[in-house]
């Protein structure tokens, strides 16, 4: 019985983004995990798929634009090594998994630096990490230092392992949204700025952080309940969001507080545009219902990024002192650090 027509369009359509890379780094962009802290349940799927396999190196990689970066791993001594040089490069270009017995005698891998030199790799099984929109972002990988064969019932192990990894980046995912606003959660954007705060220390790259309070909340539920506060929030974040830069991040810290993360901006830059997004959310009345328009302003603190700054809560507290001036100062205004 011949394919029909719809399968093979459905088949080519799943092989071609093996291919597109823009689309595929656009996948991995969305799980925004790159440069984030370990975590627990990574970690332990690569410790037991060291123990059941019996392999003194395993990693959750992905394949960024230029690099391997290892979300967990065990039995390495580094964050991350060159794309060109990874075995993980040749996993995501596959939609079955990559096994190699004799990296000596592969010639694709035989010079490599990860196979001449430390850790010495001799034999490695990778399974893709497919997204739920078909995109493989990295791998889950078992490594030897010796040549080895890997078992059908060890290959099956690790497609079970890949497939946890990739619901636990979907679910991470998941669980940094918002469900009232729509903007990262509070967890969310501290792993975001973790991220910023580690590409500064990589690259130098300028970034500042905006933490901003709705100016008397609390009266606004009082007087017209919390249906219409929830519609403030919403319509608040709205309106900071289309102002925003598409690297930009904004996230709701908790009640009526949210931030803003500014990519490769410095502090004049920053408070400029802390006032378009105060003038913004000063000409936006909220309207809920057919009738009722609610004025609402909001106070901003700006920090940013220093080299002494080394973790996020360091960073909103070094943003929290302007705000809490500016709100002494009289509320709808910009204070910088």
């Amino acid at each position: 019985m011949m394919d029909s027509p719809e399968l093979m369009d459905r088949v080519t359509e799943a092989e071609s983004r093996l291919f597109d890379e823009p689309a595929r780094m656009a996948a991995l962009r969305r799980l925004d995990v790159l440069d984030t802290a370990p975590e627990e349940p990574f970690d332990k799927i690569v410790a037991l798929v060291r123990t059941v396999l019996s392999v003194p190196i395993a990693a959750v990689t992905l394949i960024d634009e230029d690099r391997q970066w290892f979300k967990a791993q065990l039995g390495l001594t580094c964050a991350q090594t060159p794309r060109g040089d990874s075995f993980c490069t040749y996993t995501v270009r596959q939609r079955d998994p990559l096994v190699v017995s004799n990296a000596l005698e592969d010639r694709r891998f035989a010079t490599s630096p990860l196979v001449t030199g430390d850790p010495y790799i001799r034999s490695y099984v990778g399974v893709p990490l497919q997204t739920s929109d078909g995109y493989n972002v990295g791998a889950l990988c078992a490594i030897d230092v010796g040549p080895r064969d890997f078992t059908d019932a060890q290959l099956a192990i690790m497609r079970n392992c890949a497939d946890i990894v990739v619901n636990e980046l979907e679910l991470r995912r998941i669980a940094q949204c918002d469900q009232l606003t729509g903007t990262l959660t509070r967890r969310g954007f501290v792993q975001r700025a973790e991220q910023e705060i580690e590409r500064n220390r990589r690259y130098g790259r300028s970034s500042s952080l905006v933490i901003i309070d709705i100016d008397h909340f609390k009266r606004v539920n009082d007087t017209y309940g919390h249906p219409a506060g929830d519609a403030v929030l919403r319509q608040f974040a709205e309106t900071l969001r289309v102002m925003m830069r598409p690297n930009d991040a904004l996230g709701r810290l908790g009640g009526e507080e949210f931030a803003i993360l500014l990519s490769e901006t410095g502090a004049d830059e920053a408070l400029l545009a802390a006032e378009r997004f105060r003038h913004a959310v000063e000409q936006s009345n909220i309207v809920v219902g057919k009738s009722l328009s609610i004025p609402v302003t909001a106070s901003f603190g700006i920090a940013p990024l220093t080299s002494g700054i080394t973790t996020p809560e360091a960073w909103i507290a070094q943003a929290d002192a302007p705000l809490y001036e500016a709100k002494r100062g009289g509320r709808n205004r910009c204070v910088l650090a």
